[in-house]
């Protein structure tokens, strides 16, 4: 004979079955180094509240690549990475901040009209070959700066932080 639900069983299972749900659209572990965290306001993880990113996770991701001078180095550079804006979107981000921060645990804000297409990348590779933290890696939120004049100013200097390792969203 057929069992059935109560609908506060009903209910109960579904509840239950939610967190399964959630867990089928986490993002894959990393199977390399780990270089970047994401923490906050975030829909997509796939460890305890955080979504983490190794260099092929990132590659994987539809990389930006540009030519620009920058006030750091000598000579045009070009730089390779996913947009800051595909990579918050594909986080399921929903902030209007992101604090940025580095290995030494320097740290800048970058609003929410900086995630644009045309914004910064967080770049993981400098004419065509990974950074050391020597050399200002191994992640480095870079604007083409040669583009627009707006991204020629102290403000957006100061939010192009390097050997970054760490991006946190906040309402």
């Amino acid at each position: 004979m057929p069992r059935f639900l109560s609908p506060t069983r009903v209910a109960l299972c579904a509840v239950l079955a939610f967190p399964v749900a959630l867990r089928a659209d986490d993002l894959p572990a990393p199977s390399g180094e780990v270089l970047l965290t994401i923490t906050g306001d975030i829909a997509r993880t796939n460890g305890k509240g955080a979504a983490r990113f190794d260099r092929d996770m990132l590659a994987a991701m539809d990389p930006v690549t540009f030519r620009t001078e920058t006030i750091w180095t000598d000579g045009p550079q070009t730089f390779t990475g996913p947009a800051l804006s595909a990579l918050l979107d594909h986080v399921g981000a929903d902030g209007a901040t992101v604090t940025a921060t580095a290995i030494n645990d320097y740290a800048v804000t970058i609003p929410q009209e900086d995630r644009v297409a045309t914004g910064p990348i967080v770049a993981y590779l400098r004419n065509g070959a990974p950074m050391s933290v020597r050399d200002k890696g191994p992640l480095w939120i870079v604007y083409a700066y040669d583009s627009d004049p707006a991204y020629r100013t102290e403000v957006i200097y100061a939010r192009s932080i390097w050997q970054l390792d760490r991006l946190d969203v906040g309402r």
